[in-house]
């Protein structure tokens, strides 16, 4: 069974700059996939969707595929590709 939840996805780096805000808010059908999520953040907020490629999504302070499921409740975070140096 599937039921629709808003989620609030936090947002760092170029990401939070370009949306002007420190969370996404974003409906979507539960459980679904970080890929599904990304996918939502990126209609939402459609200055994100140049790059939706390179973004990353972590669940749970986790890296997440874009396989990982996602679940009401679960904290859910996008960034931009960390350089290291």
């Amino acid at each position: 069974m599937t039921d629709s939840t808003r989620l609030d996805i936090a947002v760092f780096g170029q990401c939070r700059a370009l949306i002007g805000q420190p969370t996404a808010s974003v409906q979507v059908r539960v459980p679904t996939t970080a890929a599904a999520v990304l996918a939502a953040v990126c209609r939402q907020y459609p200055q994100l969707a140049p790059f939706e490629g390179s973004l990353l999504v972590a669940v749970n302070e986790e890296y997440a595929r874009p396989d990982t499921p996602i679940r009401a409740g679960d904290d859910v975070a996008v960034f931009p590709p960390i350089a290291g140096g």
